[in-house]
């Protein structure tokens, strides 16, 4: 009789890929998942958008056309439970590629054609509620709300580095709450201020990073998480960029 390992005895990595998988969302069914997560997130949850103005349940906007979604997928149940987006530039008019070019100055640090800006990071809160409650597979072995919610956050992370490395983007600017920031930060993955705070759906910092070096970074200083955001090292920047 083979004896599987239990959660404890996984490597990080594998205990990822054993509840999650990302996955792009590239057909038109894909990307309207991706919406419907963002309205539960960011008009019902957390009402930074206002509901009325998307009565089909889909958050969206005019920058999703020129952005590559992903979905994070749990295995056990099936189910999308989390999506990211990357917009990716304007080669026409680099100045007016993202969100963040309206609310802060000009993003004139950065190589704007090989820049892309993480949006829409969003985890129902559904879905943690039903880990917590046991309604999923996999609770009693180490597959709880407190097990599951590092392993979403990474695999977020893990679909924006994939999306980085198919269109060949280098730098990632964004408009992030602090605490985000430095929570991002106690794993390796540090973004740089682009100015004074910004009051965008609260107090947001505008930010960037440099996606190699901070990749070589986290690989030193947490080689396991390394191991997940890029597949154990299938998504390396080094070797995606060679590609």
């Amino acid at each position: 009789m083979t004896i599987l390992p239990t959660d404890a005895e996984l490597s990080l990595l594998d205990k990822f890929n054993k509840y999650f998988e990302v996955v792009p969302a590239k057909t038109q069914s894909a990307i309207e998942q991706t919406q419907r997560i963002r309205y539960q997130v960011y008009c019902v949850e957390n009402p930074f958008e206002t509901a009325a103005e998307h009565p089909d349940g889909l958050e969206k906007d005019e920058f999703d056309s020129h952005a590559a979604h992903s979905l994070l997928i749990h295995r056990p149940s099936g189910q999308a439970v989390g999506t990211a987006r990357l917009i990716l530039p304007l080669h026409p008019v680099l100045e007016q590629s993202f969100p963040m070019q309206r609310v802060c100055s000009p993003l004139n640090k950065l190589p704007l054609e090989r820049t892309a800006e993480v949006s829409r990071f969003s985890i129902s809160k559904e879905f943690r509620r039903r880990t917590s409650d046991g309604q999923y597979e996999g609770q009693g072995d180490g597959g709880g709300r407190r097990a599951l919610a590092p392993l979403m956050t990474l695999g977020l992370i893990q679909s924006i580095i994939r999306s980085s490395a198919t269109y060949r983007i280098t730098h990632w600017c964004a408009t992030m709450e602090p605490a985000l920031l430095r929570l991002l930060a106690g794993i390796g993955i540090r973004f740089e201020p682009l100015g004074p705070l910004v009051d965008y759906h609260g107090m947001r910092q505008p930010c960037f990073c440099e996606i190699q070096p901070m990749l070589a970074r986290v690989k030193k200083e947490h080689p396991e998480i390394w191991d997940v955001l890029t597949e154990g090292g299938v998504l390396s920047w080094k070797s995606s960029a060679a590609a």
